[in-house]
């Protein structure tokens, strides 16, 4: 019973391990929100401080 237990756990960790190979569909959005000089993820549409000059 156990060892059906632990290949059931070990099957579905392997599904999920393929599932997160994928490419997720917000990945390129997610990339196109950082900027391009430092990095930073950018929230909202103002420039990234790092443009501004303050940290």
């Amino acid at each position: 019973m156990i060892v059906k237990i632990v290949s059931i756990f070990l099957i579905g960790m392997a599904v999920l391990a393929m599932f997160g190979k994928l490419r997720m569909p917000g990945a390129k959005r997610l990339a196109s929100a950082k900027c391009k000089r430092c990095g930073r993820y950018r929230i909202g549409r103002g420039p990234c401080p790092c443009d501004k000059g303050t940290s």
